[in-house]
């Protein structure tokens, strides 16, 4: 009833106010110890993905799991969180930034998303697993395999293994991609674009290009949000192949029209007005007042993104990683060593004569 569903939201609302307590405090707690520089790059979906798995330990033990899990609302927390997206993405940074960046975006994505889709077969990757690996790697990370679940109807345990291998990852490449563009003595131009384009997320990206300094940090933060805008793009392939190959079962009539429409991820759609009409606001409204409206959708999102992998912790269940073994970490793996020598290549062509 709806005592029930009381509860578990005041479950997930309270594990999501440590998630954000603990997101913002423990870079500061721990400044200057060895752990600093580590904890200053840990993004909320760590933990969310950790609380809600001590939270998930603690029903079980109670014996309510079972009776909880109907009253779940990640898909809706997910879904909301994407559309809020949306609005932190300008398409008029896109046009500013045009030539190179989205040359790059294009080129990149294509390149890298192919290419972890082949190594994925070649491995006999699960399908639905194998479009989240291939278009977090290739897009921008935790973002992308939500917009991919949600387009191939993935598992919530696909989505939270492929979140995790995207931190994973990530972490390591803050430090070896600064320090890789010096050692190969690239422009800062060339190392914010190799470092937008091949670091999964955001926040890291924003971290590494930091250490690289400001200039490559306004290329790198380019690149990504061109990478980002191009997610609903994927998310529209995803769902038509999906529809017409995979789920299409051999022998039958072509899927309609409203098969299609049925499939497709509407909120694709809330993701794209979002963006629009964030860059029309933005357009119209004076900087001093746009950006605090835009920072509260921002904060919003990251609200429903928390609660969402609050709620994928406390659905998770053990005995579902035993089908992943290790051809997943491969495939992950092959494709981030591609995405750099791809994105180095694309930066030097497409940016070394780029002048500030």
């Amino acid at each position: 009833g709806w005592t029930l569903s009381v509860a578990l939201f005041s479950l997930v609302l309270a594990l999501g106010i440590g998630v954000r307590v603990l997101t913002e405090n423990v870079p500061v707690w721990t400044r200057g110890t060895p752990f600093g520089p580590l904890a200053a790059t840990i993004e909320f979906p760590i933990y969310a993905i950790l609380l809600g798995l001590v939270g998930n330990v603690v029903v079980s033990a109670s014996g309510l799991r079972d009776r909880l899990a109907s009253g779940f609302r990640t898909e809706f927390f997910i879904k909301t969180g994407l559309v809020l997206l949306g609005a932190s993405i300008n398409v008029a940074v896109i046009v500013r930034a045009a030539g190179p960046a989205v040359a790059q975006a294009v080129l990149l994505i294509s390149a890298v998303f192919l290419f972890t889709w082949w190594v994925a077969g070649k491995l006999g990757v699960e399908e639905r697993l194998r479009a989240l690996l291939s278009t977090a790697v290739s897009i921008c990370g935790v973002s992308a395999a939500i917009a991919a679940a949600g387009a191939v109807k993935a598992k919530k345990e696909d989505l939270a293994y492929t979140a995790s291998l995207v931190i994973i990852f990530a972490l390591p490449s803050i430090f070896l991609l600064p320090w890789l563009a010096g050692v190969l003595g690239l422009s800062p131009a060339v190392t914010g674009a190799w470092i937008g384009g091949n670091i999964d997320t955001t926040a890291a990206v924003t971290a590494a290009g930091t250490l690289a300094g400001e200039q490559p940090l306004q290329i790198a933060s380019i690149v990504k949000v061109t990478q980002n805008a191009l997610l609903g793009v994927a998310a529209i392939a995803l769902t038509l192949y999906f529809t017409y190959k995979v789920d299409r079962t051999e022998g039958a009539a072509r899927p309609s029209a409203g098969v299609l429409w049925q499939r497709f991820p509407k909120f694709v759609l809330g993701f794209l007005a979002a963006s629009i009409v964030a860059t029309i606001f933005s357009s119209v409204v004076p900087a001093a007042s746009a950006k605090p409206a835009i920072g509260v959708a921002n904060d919003l999102r990251t609200w429903f993104l928390i609660l969402a992998f609050v709620s994928i912790g406390l659905e998770f269940k053990a005995s579902s990683l035993k089908r992943f073994g290790w051809r997943p970490i491969a495939t992950f793996g092959a494709a981030t060593v591609a995405n750099l020598v791809f994105g180095l290549i694309l930066a030097l062509l497409l940016f070394s004569s780029f002048t500030f």
